[in-house]
């Protein structure tokens, strides 16, 4: 009896170490709520594919920790509703282990309480949950609203002479938080608000609120948002005649580029260091832009690397969070993701904490126009 009860145990210590050996060997799941399709379409484009780019990377390295990664991706069709639903499948049927997800704002805060529930970490391309619940487990790689809002009114206040503006913007949280802090700052600069104007992420025509604006004085428009609409107004503005300057927020180069071919020197937008890689200084950022430059041109050429570059920030934030962690745990992660400072990521250098959950505290923006059909920076 002794003998078959030590044959036992010797069985069951066997099955527990081989069940421990395969869980040790198990993916590490990565879930990206994306709109693939709809307005912001290639920007989470960009993101996903840069997520994918980077576990690629790393997997090739070994992983994290000895555990590859595995990416799922749900298109949320840049609707909030479609949003939840990706979200819930991917914590239920994919049982991923945390969310790197795209710029759907709305989206994001609807699932939010979805994530909570499930503890697990959402590292962002998207501004912030308010709820301060949904904020605990929230992080996020893109830089505050106003560093954006800035970079425009402070270029508008030293290069030029207009003292007048107009916005336009778009119903999406990201645009409206930019919507408000134009209007709330703008005389910070030496700068007056004369009209603001909303239009839809579809519509077709925005001349009624461009000629608006115009009426009531702006000389140059201030367009919150992003998609197909900003080549919507640059055809707007040359087909009624205007001499007025847009100035419009980060954005893929492939959807600016058209816009600069209409307005010409008349059209500036925000743009990302990787955007404008070649006029950088010789340093950390421009180092680590390019180390992931480098893989990325290969695989996907000349596309642009702005939004992308933040997706591959992003994994690496989270390997960094998981190293330190010494765990794959979602609140341990989540913990460690508070603790990080002074990570260099492609756009500037990441400054989390308990406080903080918008790891960009220093505005690493610059305004750009195209010159010759390059990307460079505004003079």
């Amino acid at each position: 009896m002794r003998k078959i009860a030590m044959i036992g145990m010797f069985l069951a210590g066997s099955a527990a170490a081989f069940m421990g050996q395969a869980n040790a060997a198990e993916a590490y799941k990565i879930g990206i709520s994306a709109g693939l399709t709809g307005y912001v379409a290639t920007i989470d484009r960009a993101w996903s594919d840069a997520v994918k780019l980077a576990a690629d990377h790393l997997n090739a390295q070994g992983g994290i920790m000895g555990r590859q990664i595995e990416v799922v991706v749900e298109d949320n069709k840049s609707e909030p509703q479609a949003a939840v639903t990706s979200y819930k499948k991917m914590i239920s049927s994919d049982q991923v282990d945390i969310f790197v997800s795209g710029c759907v704002s709305a989206g994001n805060f609807a699932a939010a309480g979805n994530v909570v529930r499930a503890k697990l970490p959402m590292v962002l391309c998207s501004i912030l949950p308010t709820q301060p619940d949904h904020l605990k487990w929230a992080f996020t790689m893109i830089p505050p609203p106003r560093f954006e809002v800035e970079v425009r009114l402070k270029y508008l206040q030293d290069k030029t002479q207009i003292k007048k503006i107009g916005v336009i913007y778009d119903p999406s949280p990201y645009a409206t938080v930019q919507k408000t802090i134009a209007e709330k700052s703008a005389a910070n600069f030496g700068l007056e608000v004369v009209g603001i104007e909303q239009y839809k992420h579809d519509e077709p025509d925005l001349s009624a609120q461009i000629n608006k604006l115009k009426s009531e004085g702006a000389q140059a428009i201030l367009k919150m948002g992003v998609g197909g609409t900003t080549l919507t107004a640059a055809k707007n503005i040359k087909q009624l005649g205007l001499d007025m300057l847009m100035l419009t927020s980060l954005e893929d180069v492939a959807v600016l580029k058209p816009v600069g071919d209409v307005l010409g020197d008349k059209f500036f937008f925000v743009a990302s260091p990787a955007q404008v890689y070649q006029a950088l200084p010789e340093g950390a950022l421009k180092a680590e832009i390019d180390q992931f430059l480098k893989p990325w041109r290969a695989k996907f050429g000349d596309r642009d690397p702005n939004w992308a570059g933040r997706g591959w920030d992003g994994v690496m934030l989270i390997k960094r969070a998981i190293e330190n962690a010494k765990s794959f745990e979602g609140p341990k992660v989540r913990d460690a993701i508070e603790k990080i400072a002074g990570f260099q990521g492609t756009t500037g250098i990441y400054n989390f904490s308990p406080e903080n959950h918008q790891g960009l505290t220093e505005n690493p923006l610059y305004l750009a126009q195209f010159k010759g059909g390059v990307a460079t920076l505004a003079q």
